[in-house]
């Protein structure tokens, strides 16, 4: 019963994620040309961090709220690989990824439906722009460098959740920005399966590859690198 309850949750944190993080270049579009600034600027991107970091500290509440849900199965691997997610079984994850990514295709729906006819067209969901193997590769090297900023900032970053909220949105952000000619990016399985399926795309081997296996690749060699360069300390034994 727990289990299940935390593959609902899952699907509710990751319908919401979906839903709402498709909106942040809408939302700066709209940002940016009240204070008559242009959206590709520097005070575009400014913006698009600063509405990134609201929404993942409102997610991480949201999380919390509902026992540590989870909308990316990336994320869940790599805490995993590092030794941080002993609670994260084989058949938990065999069981909360179908229910992120249920999640993602209910996100993109409804967003889809939500959204005013005149800001649908920059409803935009992960696409491979570059031939299979150099996107499975960008996709896999931009996860591998989220998921270990994840690792590093939150488990060693600063105490205060404000800073920790605003560096990953700096990084999510800068790492968008140079993976946007290639696949997206993604970097989360389930918002990439979301969007896949209301395009029909979901059951294709280019997006199995590049948005989940490669991901996936990725986020276990951050956590990987994460305990390398951060061993778990053992406690240690008392004497007799």
């Amino acid at each position: 019963m727990g289990l299940l309850r935390s593959a609902a949750g899952d699907a509710v944190l990751t319908c919401l994620w979906v839903a709402s993080v498709s909106t942040l270049g809408t939302l700066t579009y709209l940002s940016a040309t009240a204070l008559s600034v242009p959206p590709q600027s520097a005070t575009g991107l400014l913006l698009t961090t600063a509405l990134a970091s609201a929404l993942v500290l409102l997610f991480s509440v949201l999380g919390a709220l509902l026992g540590g849900a989870s909308f990316n199965p990336a994320t869940t691997v790599a805490f995993r690989a590092a030794g941080l997610r002993p609670d994260a079984s084989l058949l938990s994850l065999a069981v909360r990824f179908p229910a992120q990514a249920a999640g993602g295709v209910a996100g993109a729906n409804a967003i889809l439906r939500l959204m005013p006819a005149k800001y649908k067209h920059m409803l935009r969901g992960p696409s491979l722009r570059v031939d299979l193997h150099t996107g499975a590769a960008a996709e896999g090297a931009l996860t591998f460098g989220i998921c270990l900023a994840a690792l590093v900032i939150f488990v060693k970053g600063p105490r205060s959740l404000l800073v920790k909220v605003w560096l990953l949105a700096m990084a999510t952000v800068g790492l968008v920005v140079v993976g946007s000619s290639y696949t997206g990016p993604a970097m989360n399985p389930a918002n990439a399966f979301g969007w896949a399926y209301v395009n029909d795309w979901h059951n294709t081997w280019d997006q199995f590859f590049v948005y989940w296996i490669c991901p996936f690749v990725g986020a276990t060699l951050a956590g990987w690198a994460f305990r390398l360069l951060f061993p778990i300390e053992k406690p240690k034994e008392k004497k007799a």
